[in-house]
């Protein structure tokens, strides 16, 4: 069954077209990278799912209208952006005693219960918290949600990398199941694609490529090449091709493994190194990938 699933989505912002008639289908049970450059339409896109802004075309999340059926549909929904605040007066106690007045599907133990693996207090008031407890909190609050569907806008941006690791382990470990479905955008690409099922690249406000990981790790190959070993390397018509400390890498698609093994060094690539050939020079990251702000390592 699919948790969401758009076609001809399609959103401008005046002459700006931020979604540009996007098919996509997203199966429950799943946890999908939605990676892609500043400006791509990322976050437009989790806004249209959200409910957040109206546009043109078909969109169903979990068998809704996200437009015309928001608060039905936020029962079942829970969502955390890089820029959520919560009021810096605000006792972490009185933040579940909110969340607990307003969402019906709260669990409050639950949620007490991932604070107690944290060092954060029910008397400590938000503005005594780390920015890395701020987020603990912000996930506690919303994994003790009993939700079909959690999105997540660059969850950890600005955290460091032991906040970030905690906070993916948590979402596996705690969170996630079968019947539950994760949407993620991020940057940190390389540091959380052990986390994901399905990987989509966006760009210019479409979806230009889609991929389960399972596909992702036997279809494609990385191989350092020997450099009297280039010329043939190339004949087998690679998808892509860099440099690094003077030797070529080039990917391949769908080439068996024994053949390349003859070439040089041969390895998975990264979400990055693929998002990199994927765009090609169209998106120009290919030429200065180590400048490209939308997939880091």
């Amino acid at each position: 069954m699919a948790c969401i699933e758009a076609r001809g989505l399609r959103k401008a912002f005046g002459s700006t077209v931020a979604l540009d008639g996007i098919d996509l289908r997203i199966e429950e049970g799943r946890i999908v990278g939605l990676i892609g450059p500043n400006g791509a339409g990322k976050t437009t896109a989790l806004n249209a799912i959200l409910g957040l802004t109206p546009y043109h075309g078909e969109l169903k999340v979990l068998g809704r209208d996200p437009w015309k059926e928001r608060d039905q549909l936020m029962r079942d929904v829970c969502f955390i952006a890089d820029v959520a605040v919560l009021p810096r007066w605000l006792r972490v106690s009185q933040a579940l005693d909110y969340v607990e007045g307003v969402h019906p599907r709260f669990d409050r133990a639950k949620a007490e219960g991932f604070l107690a693996k944290t060092t954060i207090k029910s008397t400590s008031k938000v503005r005594e918290l780390s920015k890395g407890m701020v987020t603990q909190l912000h996930l506690a609050l919303v994994m003790a949600i009993d939700a079909r569907l959690l999105v997540l806008d660059e969850p950890t941006l600005g955290l460091d990398i032991l906040y970030r690791k905690q906070f993916y382990d948590s979402l596996l470990n705690d969170y996630f199941d079968r019947s539950r479905t994760i949407l993620v955008t991020t940057h940190q690409v390389e540091e959380i694609q052990h986390v994901f099922t399905d990987v989509m690249f966006i760009d210019r406000g479409r979806i230009v490529f889609t991929c389960s990981m399972e596909e992702f790790e036997s279809r494609y190959l990385e191989v350092t090449v020997h450099p009297e070993r280039v010329a043939a390397a190339r004949a087998l018509k690679p998808m892509h091709e860099r440099q690094m400390l003077g030797r070529s890498i080039l990917l391949f698609d769908q080439v068996d493994r024994q053949q390349l093994t003859a070439l040089g060094e041969v390895r998975t690539p990264s979400i990055a190194d693929l998002f990199v050939a994927v765009m090609g020079n169209h998106s120009g990251v290919a030429q200065n990938k180590d400048k490209y702000e939308g997939v880091t390592r």
